[in-house]
């Protein structure tokens, strides 16, 4: 490879960030609050000693040009989000961005310039954690967000996301001005722990990944009648929670039949005091699996159970969609070139996995050519303050993730991908 990433300072990276804006308690990089800004200024400030072109688009995200040769219009991506779920991991999100650093170091100091532009991307609100709406940036770049879909979601304090935005300098009518951002991108690269336990099962530190599920989330919410626990009799409440845990138990059979994942993430009841019958109850619901077909029949399913829920408990229902996202292949010769990266930095080969979880690159692409690759996750957990990979898993990852951006400027800078 001639590429030379310094993947010991890479690990630096992420422990010093960590150190920052982390400890024993998890991540504090929650989008759209200071703790979130800040780690974005940490990151301004390592970029500052590159030979790179600085700005942010519409929708909040930040971009790094380094120049290419000039022989090939257009330019490659490379990046993922600094931005985390509250008390989450040190590696989500944070291994890719930080890797993508680590690239535009080692192009940066190479004999000559990369034979493509490439540009670093830190992409705003990925998790979605304060307002329920993941993806936030990349969907405005993709001109997939709808400003009216999301404007008056609330945080857990009331705040309504157009407001947090704002508060941060981005204008939510503008966003959808992010789709410039993509003009001429020629193809995308994204590292990413895997959060999950398929690698470790397999016992592989890293993979290449062949793209990511269809997700379909939704705040449904039942209304019954509010009533005093000692003097409403069993027989005539309108327990408005009683049906939504109901509906969440045959929720959950849907994900076992047809193979796929819902979930319940949270139920919030109202009036929630421990005296009282709750006369209302939202619940947050996650559909995810790999088959379009089979997530529009689970879909389906999880709403007529809840239709089933509210019936048998004198109960009305109504829901809202929040977010949804179609599967996202990821492109196959790029899936290759990544595949045999990881072979070539020591990961040995096996065959691509499919991505649970979305990621930004599930939204980039919809409209370029992209590729994510895996480290192996142990715990195979994350979102939790535990969250970790073993140190030969990310040394093979972030080897590998060089070895595919540099196979991939090289590839481009031949003729587009088909």
């Amino acid at each position: 490879m001639g590429l030379e990433i310094d993947v010991d300072g890479v690990l630096a990276d992420l422990r010093d960030l960590h150190e920052r804006f982390g400890g024993p308690d998890g991540a504090r990089r929650v989008a759209w609050t200071p703790e979130w800004q800040a780690a974005r200024d940490w990151l301004l400030a390592k970029l500052e000693d590159l030979p790179v072109a600085v700005e942010r688009d519409p929708a909040g995200n930040i971009w790094a040009t380094l120049p290419g040769a000039g022989e090939t219009e257009g330019f490659v991506i490379v990046g993922s989000h600094i931005d985390a779920v509250p008390a989450g991991g040190w590696l989500d999100g944070a291994l890719g961005l930080l890797a993508a650093l680590g690239v535009v170091r080692a192009l940066a100091a190479a004999d000559a310039p990369p034979p493509v532009e490439v540009r670093m991307v830190d992409w705003a609100d990925e998790e979605g954690a304060r307002f329920g709406r993941s993806l936030l940036g990349s969907s405005a770049a993709a001109g997939t967000l709808d400003a009216d879909d999301v404007r008056d979601l609330l945080d857990s304090e009331g705040t309504r996301l157009q407001d947090a935005l704002a508060a941060c300098g981005v204008d939510l009518d503008a966003a959808s001005g992010a789709t410039a951002s993509l003009q001429g991108a020629l193809a995308s690269v994204e590292l990413h722990i895997e959060q999950g336990p398929v690698l470790l099962d397999s016992g592989r530190l890293a993979s290449a990944v062949s793209g990511t599920v269809g997700l379909e989330r939704y705040l449904v919410t039942f209304k019954g009648q509010a009533g005093h626990a000692g003097s409403t009799p069993m027989r005539l409440r309108r327990d408005a929670l009683a049906a939504a845990a109901s509906a969440a138990l045959a929720i959950r059979e849907v994900g076992i039949r047809h193979d796929g994942m819902t979930t319940v993430g949270a139920m919030n009841a109202d009036p929630g005091v421990i005296t009282a019958v709750a006369g209302s109850c939202e619940m947050m619901l996650d559909m995810r699996v790999l088959d379009a077909d089979v997530l529009a029949a689970m879909l389906t399913d999880c709403l007529s159970a809840c239709e089933e829920a509210a019936a048998a408990f004198d109960c009305t229902v109504s829901w809202r969609r929040v977010f949804g996202a179609t599967p996202a292949p990821f492109h196959p010769e790029l899936v290759a070139i990544a595949r045999q990266a990881v072979a070539d930095a020591g990961g040995g080969d096996g065959d691509p996995i499919p991505s649970g979880p979305l990621h930004d690159s599930t939204e980039v692409a919809r409209l370029i050519p992209a590729v994510m690759l895996f480290a192996q996750s142990d715990p195979p957990l994350s979102h939790v303050a535990i969250e970790d990979s073993p140190e030969d898993a990310l040394r093979i990852a972030i080897e590998a993730y060089a070895r595919t951006v540099e196979a991939t400027l090289a590839r481009v800078a031949d003729g587009p991908l088909s």
